[in-house]
């Protein structure tokens, strides 16, 4: 995966020609966007446009065998579109996945948190898009033990989870920050949040979401080597996670297999001997450590790094020695400043316990 920030209203086609080769011009291999902010749902709203309208413009210049992810979006800003997130959720060129964390199915905890819905609003999001888009996974995050939290309040976020069983739940026990305002409510004991974390993770253990897949034939966009370097690592139309055979000549590409294991967090397929290998780009994509965007000036530097070597200290001006000497400054003014916080937390959380 490359990483990659683009001023995507008035230039994304420039890049798509870049990336994907889109009018016959080089390429650099790019097979999966990642569109992703703090909020993707609030796209646009400062600027006169939204989110919906940037993404047909993507999908128009996506290649066959080529994929969009969406990122993280809170439910007010997604509740005004969602019939035109459905019909883009449905497009063959974007994964039918959306990550809308809820944190607590409590409305009296969401608003000590200072969201901006409630579990309702949550709700009819989720069986909107359940319903217009068969299939979607819904991500999402829950937070244990934020103050103020009862044990009715718990159990009504156990049983959302109950009901809707989510593949992908990141589990998170509250910790205060210094500083914040929850830092200085009443904290939930630390045992509490322990076993209230303990419980959820146990729930969302006790059941499997991909079992029922196994013998299907999926279509999947192989993407990375796993950690354990045993496999390739692709995604189905959903986004869930598919292990494959090692086999350079599906990396960056689109091909079908047959599913026979699933696990909790991925399925293993086999590449049919019949099925046909979808090629986005006409390039191998870029190694891993390569950046993604450069212009060709950059690149040219980069490729001929001997005739432009970096001058020793006597060759340089003294405005740019100043420089340099102000960026030492800066930086380790920067890790003085996290060092604080750290220690600074630890004694805090040191006082907490020992409350």
């Amino acid at each position: 995966m490359v990483i990659v920030k683009i001023p995507v209203d008035q230039q994304f086609l420039k890049y798509s020609d870049q990336h994907f080769g889109t009018n016959n011009h080089a390429t650099e291999g790019v097979c999966e966007i990642w569109l992703t902010s703090e909020d993707t749902g609030a796209y646009g709203r400062d600027i006169g446009t939204d989110l919906p309208t940037l993404l047909w413009k993507l999908v128009d210049v996506i290649p066959e065998g080529a994929m969009l992810r969406l990122g993280m979006t809170n439910p007010p800003y997604i509740l005004e579109h969602l019939e035109e997130m459905a019909k883009i959720l449905n497009h063959p060129r974007v994964y039918a996945f959306l990550h809308i964390p809820v944190q607590s199915a409590s409305d009296s905890v969401l608003m000590d948190m200072k969201r901006e819905y409630c579990v309702a609003d949550f709700k009819r999001v989720v069986d909107f898009l359940k319903e217009r888009v068969p299939g979607i996974t819904i991500a999402t995050d829950i937070i244990c033990g934020f103050p103020g939290e009862t044990d009715e309040d718990f159990k009504e976020t156990l049983k959302l989870v109950e009901e809707y069983r989510f593949p992908s739940l990141f589990i998170n026990q509250f910790y205060p920050r210094p500083g914040t305002p929850a830092a200085k409510m009443e904290q939930v004991p630390a045992s509490v949040k322990k076993q209230r974390t303990k419980e959820l993770s146990q729930l969302f253990h006790s059941y499997n979401p991909y079992d029922h897949k196994i013998g299907q034939r999926q279509h999947v966009l192989v993407t990375e080597e796993s950690f354990d370097l045993q496999y390739y690592v692709a995604h189905n139309r959903y986004y869930e996670q598919v292990l494959v055979p090692k086999d350079q000549a599906f990396m960056g590409k689109m091909v079908e297999v047959e599913i026979f294991e699933a696990g909790k967090h991925y399925m293993k397929g086999n590449p049919l001997s019949d099925c046909k290998v979808y090629t986005p780009s006409i390039t191998k994509p870029l190694q891993k450590g390569k950046v993604s965007g450069l212009s060709e000036e950059c690149k040219s530097l980069l490729n001929n790094g001997s005739s432009t070597r970096v001058k020793p200290p006597e060759e340089r001006g003294e405005a740019s020695l100043h420089e340099e000497r102000m960026k030492i400054v800066y930086f380790l003014a920067a890790v003085v400043a996290v060092l604080i916080a750290f220690l600074g937390a630890k004694l805090y959380q040191s006082e907490i316990l020992g409350n």
